[in-house]
């Protein structure tokens, strides 16, 4: 029971590791990167990248690693790594939202955008979109250090 604790633990790890990377590559490279294109090329690279990102590996990721994170905390029931497997799951809980809630619908407004009125369609996107996921970065970024944490607490347990 013990090992599948620690591997749901980890798992949960892992997974809000790499959402938390991505989220940060696009804060500090993508998006910066993108700034300075006009607008056919920002609104172009920006509707191709929410369509390829959708793909079993990033599903998996995003939707396994809450699923894993509650799985961990009902294994680590009383134990010392619970409160930090807690608020990994609650800070990965509101990337989710924020995701959810916001940064899909403003995928899907520019994805209905197509070509016509680009530097409107930006506009609308751009700012909104940036801001949100640095929100999206920096709890999914607290949410993974605290899963880490966890780990290292469940670590000394089984010591």
């Amino acid at each position: 029971m013990r090992l599948v604790q620690l591997l749901t633990l980890v798992g949960a790890t892992v997974g809000a590791g790499l959402m938390a990377g991505l989220f940060a590559a696009f804060a500090y490279a993508v998006m910066p990167a993108l700034r300075g294109a006009d607008d056919r090329t920002f609104v172009d690279a920006m509707q191709r990248i929410n369509v390829s990102i959708v793909n079993g590996w990033f599903l998996l990721a995003f939707l396994g690693t809450p699923v894993l994170a509650a799985l961990a905390a009902v294994l680590a029931w009383r134990g010392t790594a619970l409160p930090w497997i807690v608020a990994g799951l609650a800070l990965y809980l509101v990337m989710f939202a924020v995701t959810v809630a916001v940064n899909v619908p403003l995928n899907d407004a520019l994805a209905a955008a197509g070509t016509a009125d680009l530097a409107a369609a930006r506009e609308r996107f751009e700012s909104a979109w940036v801001t949100w996921n640095v929100v999206r970065t920096l709890a999914s970024t607290a949410g993974f250090g605290a899963l880490c944490w966890a780990l290292v607490l469940a670590g000394r347990a089984t010591g």
